[in-house]
């Protein structure tokens, strides 16, 4: 079953943990910028104490040196999955794989934010084919010997066409129907990522925003389900 990643999109570490308090069935966590910046690797451990695992969603894209110095620090703090932009390229990709330990990294390829035309201007291309792009990042991130990618839920069949069964597609951008897209410009329900082949579901304001962020929880979980099931 494709796991479901609550993004902790708070500003606290209290606040945090009085989300997870009503949400007894979460197994993974997002620990992103906004949050890990103000409660630091002490937050992580609060976290892995309560017996979930971490995805630290800090996007690293920087040199070599840079990025395997903060795989190990990762590795360290007990994070079980980190993320690294592809865009850094193969060097890069390379080193951090080699450096993770048993830390899965997983590449960044096109952020959610964009579209065709944003990326394009991004990268000074106006002939973008948005999938093949991000199946060509996602392509190296594997060879480069990552655990997997994240991508946005358009772009999940033909990315797992191109890297094959075993490496993991991570999706942000999940909306149930009739959420609101908010800055996510491609955007899935849980049923279409998962059977397009996402392995996990990165869940953020449809939850911590929510009046009551259990019953989304298992709205999703139980499509997730659902689709599994069929």
């Amino acid at each position: 079953m494709a796991e479901i990643i609550v993004a902790l999109d708070v500003n606290t570490g209290a606040e945090a943990i009085r989300l997870l308090d009503r949400l007894p069935e979460a197994r993974w966590v997002k620990v992103g910028s906004r949050i890990m910046t103000r409660e630091g690797g002490g937050l992580i451990q609060r976290l892995t104490d309560r017996g979930l695992a971490v995805f630290l969603d800090l996007k690293w894209h920087d040199i070599p040196h840079t990025v395997v110095g903060a795989v190990e620090a990762a590795h360290e703090l007990g994070v079980a999955m980190a993320s690294v932009h592809a865009l850094g390229g193969g060097e890069v990709l390379a080193a951090a794989a080699a450096a993770a330990g048993g830390t899965a990294l997983v590449g960044i390829t096109v952020l959610t934010c964009h579209d065709q035309a944003s990326f394009g201007a991004v990268i000074g291309r106006r002939d973008v084919v948005m999938r093949d792009e991000v199946a060509r990042l996602a392509s190296l991130a594997v060879s480069s010997g990552l655990s997997g990618v994240v991508c946005s839920p358009m772009e999940v069949g033909h990315v797992r066409t191109e890297i094959g069964r075993a490496p993991w597609i991570v999706v942000p951008g999940i909306r149930r129907a009739g959420d609101r897209r908010e800055d996510q410009r491609r955007v899935a329900t849980p049923r279409q990522a998962v059977s397009d082949g996402a392995t996990h579901l990165v869940v953020g304001r449809p939850i911590v925003s929510a009046r009551d962020p259990r019953k989304v929880f298992l709205q999703i979980r139980d499509e997730v389900e659902a689709c599994i099931r069929a």
